[in-house]
């Protein structure tokens, strides 16, 4: 369990993380910066501030370097990764601006949030910390159902029902409660209810048929590998390749890119995080169902061989 959290925040360190740099010059500010920090930053050319602004609140890059004569400008997204916004402003300000030498008395260039973390959280370890508490009651839904609810009739509409209100209640307590997430309350609540299914839909529905057992697979893939995965308190690019792709496609992931861009970004580029939270809760639920077909028909040749009369 050590080795399964404490890993990846070891080995977090920006790999590919998409850059825009514009302004005139912005080629050669990319290339010298591809060859110092060769790896480091994916780096698109746009034409102007403009341009660069829109992949931010787009979240089609986490940063943005505006070369001008009087020198850079860097504009950051700290909604969408504090840490790299905090990476980006240290990188910039050992950048001249065009045409001038480097040299130390250059001053550091200014640094614009154009996408800003909630007031009450700057840095977003609040944010960050939601995505566990969101993992742990599903499956704290999905053993306590499986445990206490033999039909499984019952069992699929309470994994539904404590989806909705695990969901609504946690969107309160973040929305109003803590001011973790700006945004429409009533768009976070559907997507944490949505977290919510896909974890606990997961677990009963690895339990359904598999036994008890599912409910430790189920349970031990979302908190030791799904969990650690997540980048909520980073980036997916902050992370190993390839376990930053692939926790994306596990529910703590695709839950935390989805709230994140709900609430800061206007729901953009939300359709694969709503697909893989969809595709999760309803293969739960499909298993929760066969497990219940599969039980009910080894239930009924059982009732009639002692429904058979009993030869003299």
């Amino acid at each position: 369990m050590i080795t399964a959290f404490a890993w990846p925040s070891a080995k977090v360190a920006p790999r590919e993380v998409p850059i825009v740099v514009a302004g005139p010059g912005a080629d050669r500010v990319a290339a010298a910066i591809g060859h110092e920090r060769p790896g480091m930053f994916d780096l698109k050319v746009r034409s102007d501030e403009a341009s660069a602004r829109r992949a931010l609140t787009g979240r089609d890059a986490y940063g943005a370097i505006v070369v001008t004569p009087a020198g850079p400008r860097v504009l950051v997204a700290s909604a969408a990764s504090s840490m790299i916004a905090q990476q980006l402003g240290q990188m910039a300000a050992l950048l001249p601006a065009p045409g001038r030498a480097a040299d130390a008395g250059h001053a550091a260039p200014a640094v614009q949030d154009v996408v800003p973390a909630a007031s009450d959280d700057p840095r977003g370890t609040g944010f960050g910390a939601m995505v566990l508490p969101l993992v742990m009651s599903g499956i704290a839904g999905a053993v306590l159902l499986t445990v206490a609810v033999r039909s499984v009739r019952w069992r699929f509409a309470g994994v539904l029902l404590f989806a909705v209100a695990g969901g609504f209640a946690t969107a309160w307590l973040a929305r109003y409660g803590l001011s973790l997430l700006p945004g429409s309350y009533w768009e976070i609540a559907g997507v944490t209810s949505l977290s919510i299914l896909a974890c606990a839909a997961t677990v009963a529905g690895l339990a359904a048929v598999l036994g008890r057992p599912g409910l430790g697979l189920g349970g031990l893939t979302l908190l030791l590998v799904g969990n650690p995965l997540s980048a909520a308190t980073s980036a997916p690019e902050m992370l190993p390749r390839p376990w930053g792709e692939i926790g994306q496609y596990l529910p703590p992931g695709s839950a935390a890119t989805l709230i994140r861009a709900t609430a800061f970004f206007d729901g953009a580029r939300i359709a694969t995080s709503l697909a893989v939270l969809a595709s999760w809760a309803l293969g739960g639920l499909l298993l929760l169902v066969l497990g219940g077909l599969r039980d009910r028909g080894r239930a009924v040749p059982a009732s009639a061989r002692e429904a058979e009369p009993v030869p003299a």
